[in-house]
C-alpha cells in the first residue's frame, strides 16, 4: 500500500482529497493542516518526513490571496516558494515523489489562444512570481515531481467564487461581475480525483500537467452557471460589469490548454 502525505489538507482541495480518500484502497493518507505542518518550517517537514516513510506527497500548501499577496509578497514567496523549496529538499532525501499544485496566474493573459505546458511563463502579479518560482525549485531540485497548474479552483469548501456568489444570491444581493477575464472553472473535486487516479498509474513523473474542467468562460458566464445550476437565474440580479475591481494586475486569459 503506497502511503501518501496531504499537505495544506485544510484548503478546499485537500478537502475534497479527504471527503473521496476512502475510495482508493490502495493508499492510505495521513492529512496535515497548517498547524500540523508548516511547510515554511524546515525542521516541522522533517520531523514529519522521518515518522513515516511516504511514498507521495500532494503539495495542496498554498498562500493564495491576490491581493494581499501583492502588497505583502514577502509572505506570499515564503510559502509558494521557499515552503515548496523545502517540501522538495525532503522529498528528494526520502525519495518521495511530489504533486505539486500551481496556477494559470504564472502566464501574463495576453495570449489569444490557451496556455499549452510548452508556453514561457511570464507572471504579471506577485502572486504569480511566487508560484512560478516555487515550480522551478521543484525542477531545479528534484528527479521524481509532477507540477500540475489549474484554474479559477472552486468546490463546496471555504471561500471560492462558487460560494461567494450563491451566499449573495442566497442573501438577495445585486450581482455585478466582470466579464473581462476569460478562464476555465475547476472543481476541486474533479481535480482531487485525476490527482488520486493518475498516481495509481504511477503517471505523475517528471512533468508539468494542466488540468481544468474545460469549458472557457468569463467570470460573468461562470455566475450565471453558479445560478442556474441553484435554480436562481432571474431571480437575482445579475450586471454584466465591465471592470474587475482590483489593484492587482491579473490575466486576461487564463485559459488552460
Amino acid at each position: 500500500m503506497k502511503k501518501v502525505l496531504i499537505t495544506g489538507a485544510n484548503g478546499q482541495l485537500g478537502q475534497c482529497l479527504r471527503k473521496i480518500a476512502a475510495q482508493f484502497k490502495n493508499l492510505e493518507f495521513t492529512f496535515k493542516n497548517s498547524k500540523d505542518l508548516d511547510i515554511t518550517d524546515a525542521l516541522s517537514i522533517k520531523k514529519t518526513f522521518d515518522l513515516v516513510d511516504f511514498d507521495y506527497c500532494i503539495n495542496c500548501a498554498a498562500y493564495t490571496d491576490v491581493e494581499q499577496a501583492e502588497k505583502t509578497p514577502d509572505i506570499a514567496f515564503r510559502v509558494n516558494a521557499e515552503g515548496v523549496k523545502n517540501l522538495a529538499f525532503v522529498c528528494k532525501k526520502h525519495k518521495v515523489g511530489l504533486i505539486h499544485i500551481s496556477t494559470d496566474y504564472v502566464f501574463d493573459g495576453e495570449k489569444k489562444e490557451p496556455y499549452s505546458i510548452d508556453d514561457i511563463p511570464n507572471p504579471i502579479n506577485e502572486y504569480g512570481k511566487s508560484k512560478l518560482l516555487g515550480e522551478k525549485y521543484i525542477q531545479e531540485i528534484m528527479d521524481d515531481y509532477c507540477i500540475i497548474r489549474t484554474s479559477w479552483l472552486y468546490s463546496e469548501f471555504g471561500k471560492n467564487f462558487y460560494t461567494s456568489i450563491l451566499n449573495k444570491a442566497k442573501a438577495g444581493e445585486n450581482l455585478s461581475v466582470t466579464d473581462e477575464q476569460i478562464g476555465c472553472p475547476t472543481n476541486a473535486n474533479n481535480l482531487a480525483n485525476y490527482i488520486l487516479e493518475n498516481m495509481l498509474m504511477n503517471n505523475v513523473k517528471n512533468r508539468v500537467k494542466h488540468f481544468t474542467d474545460g469549458i472557457a468562460t468569463t467570470w460573468y458566464g461562470f455566475a450565471q452557471s453558479i445560478l442556474l445550476e441553484n435554480s436562481m437565474h432571474g431571480k437575482v440580479p445579475l450586471v454584466r460589469d465591465k471592470n474587475y475591481r482590483t489593484f492587482v494586475r491579473r490575466p486576461k486569459n487564463s485559459v488552460l490548454k
